[in-house]
C-alpha cells in the first residue's frame, strides 16, 4: 500500500487540532504546558502510541515521548523532534482565536508548531490504521522550552537523536513549500546595568542612571550587526518608580551568526562590551546558544532526496535552504544526525497576532510526513 492511498480527511483533522490551539501553552506557564502534553497525550494514545511523559525541570513544563508499536522497537528508527510551547501568553486567544476564514485556520501557536506536530502525528494515525509496519520504528519528542532556547530539555533531545537514524523536525515549511537543511547559531545574551539610585526630583544629579546606560548600549550593540552576524534587543525591563534614578536595567540580545567563525567573533565583541563608567557598571553575559548546523551536508542532503521524491508524488516540489531562524534542528544537525527540518504546516504570522495556517496543508503535509516514514529506511 502507497502513503497516496492513505485517507486522511480533512473536516476530521480541523476538528481535531482546535483542542491543541485552544489550549494556549506558552513557555514560561509550566501548568499550561501540562495541560496541553495531557491533550497531545490522549490524541497519541488514541493513535495506538505508549507514552512517556518527562517532567519538567528549571520551573518549565514537561516534556512527551511518544513511541509507535515496531517489531524492531528500539533500534534506532527516526524521531520527530518538536515543541508544544509557544510565544503567546494565556488569554491570547480573546485576540486571536481559533477561527476559519477564506482556507485559513487561525490561532496562537498553530503554525508554530503545533500544527506541524498535528500533521506529523495525523500521518502516523493513518499508518497505524492502515496496518502498515514502517521499515524503521517512529518516536515523536515533544518538549516545552523551544522558544527561549531549549535551556532545559536539549540533552534529552540530544540524547533522543544519537538513538535514531534520521530526525524530522515539523516547523513551519516556507512559503514556496522549501524546508531546511542546514540552520545558522543563534546565541543569547543577557545584559544588566547597574546604577546608583536617588530621588529624581530633588536630588537628580547623586543618581547614576542604569536606564540610561543601557539606552546608549542598545544602539551601539544593534549597529555591529553585518550580513553574517546580527544582534537585536528584544527584551528590555527597568524602573518601578518615575521619581527614582534606576539603579538596575535588564535586557536580552539575540545573535544570528552563519558560521563558527562568526559566532565567535560575534561572542567576543559581546563579551568585550562590559565596562564601568561614571559608576555605571555595564555587564554582560552568554545565555543559550543553538550552534550552527551547517548547509549542504552530504547525509542530509541524501535525506532530502528522499523527502523531495516523496513532495513530487504527492504534487509539489520540495526545495530546500538554510536558515537563520533557530530551532532543535540546530542541535541534531551539528550532531551530524541526518535531519530534515521545516516539514511542517504552511501559513503565516508566526509569533503575531496574525498567526495562521493555510488549511490546504493541512492533508498536504499529513501525505507527505507519511510519505517521509514510509520511504526513509
Amino acid at each position: 500500500m502507497s502513503f497516496l492511498d492513505l485517507k486522511f480527511d480533512n473536516e476530521d483533522m480541523i476538528r481535531r487540532l482546535r483542542p491543541w490551539i485552544e489550549t494556549e501553552s506558552p513557555t514560561f506557564d509550566a501548568a499550561a504546558l501540562a495541560r496541553v502534553v495531557d491533550v497531545v497525550a490522549y490524541d497519541c494514545a488514541a493513535a495506538g502510541a505508549s507514552l512517556e511523559v518527562i517532567p519538567g525541570r528549571m520551573g518549565l513544563g514537561p516534556s512527551l515521548r511518544v513511541k509507535f508499536p515496531h517489531p524492531d522497537q528500539g533500534k534506532p528508527g527516526i524521531l520527530v523532534s518538536g515543541h508544544l510551547d509557544t510565544v503567546h501568553p494565556v488569554g491570547t486567544l480573546s485576540q486571536n482565536p481559533w477561527r476559519r476564514e477564506d482556507g485559513k485556520l487561525y490561532g496562537p501557536g498553530i503554525q508554530d508548531m503545533k500544527g506541524g506536530n498535528f500533521v506529523a502525528l495525523e500521518a502516523m494515525r493513518q499508518i497505524m490504521r492502515a496496518g502498515i509496519v514502517t521499515p524503521l520504528p517512529v518516536t515523536f519528542l515533544l518538549t516545552p522550552d523551544e522558544e527561549i532556547g531549549t535551556p532545559a530539555t536539549r540533552d534529552l533531545i540530544e540524547q533522543e537523536a544519537l538513538m535514531n537514524r534520521y530526525v524530522v523536525v515539523p516547523e513551519p515549511a516556507h512559503k514556496d513549500h522549501s524546508c531546511v537543511i542546514g540552520r545558522f547559531a543563534i546565541a543569547r545574551f543577557n545584559l544588566e546595568t547597574r546604577g546608583v539610585p536617588s530621588h529624581a526630583g530633588w536630588a537628580l544629579k547623586e543618581g547614576r542612571s542604569a536606564i540610561a546606560m543601557m539606552a546608549r548600549k542598545i544602539p551601539e550593540i544593534e549597529a555591529m550587526t553585518t550580513e553574517d552576524c546580527t544582534f537585536s534587543v528584544g527584551v528590555i525591563h527597568a524602573g518601578q518608580w518615575v521619581n527614582c534614578v534606576s539603579s538596575s536595567c535588564f535586557a536580552e540580545v539575540l545573535s544570528m551568526a552563519k558560521t563558527d567563525e562568526d559566532l565567535e567573533r560575534g561572542v567576543k565583541a559581546m563579551l568585550d562590551l562590559g565596562e564601568t563608567a561614571n559608576d555605571v557598571e555595564f555587564i554582560v553575559t552568554r545565555g543559550v546558544t543553538r550552534p550552527v548546523w551547517k548547509p549542504g551536508q552530504p547525509q542530509d542532503l541524501a535525506l532530502f532526496d528522499v523527502a523531495a521524491n516523496v513532495a513530487k508524488r504527492i504534487g509539489f516540489e520540495l526545495k530546500h535552504e538554510p536558515s537563520g531562524g533557530g530551532s532543535d534542528g540546530n542541535f541534531t544537525g551539528a550532531l551530524g544526525i541526518p535531519t530534515i527540518d521545516s516539514t511542517g504546516v504552511r501559513g503565516a504570522g508566526l509569533h503575531t497576532l496574525n498567526e495562521h495556517i493555510l488549511e490546504e496543508s493541512l492533508v498536504e503535509r499529513a501525505k507527505f510526513h507519511a510519505g517521509m516514514f514510509m520511504e526513509f529506511n
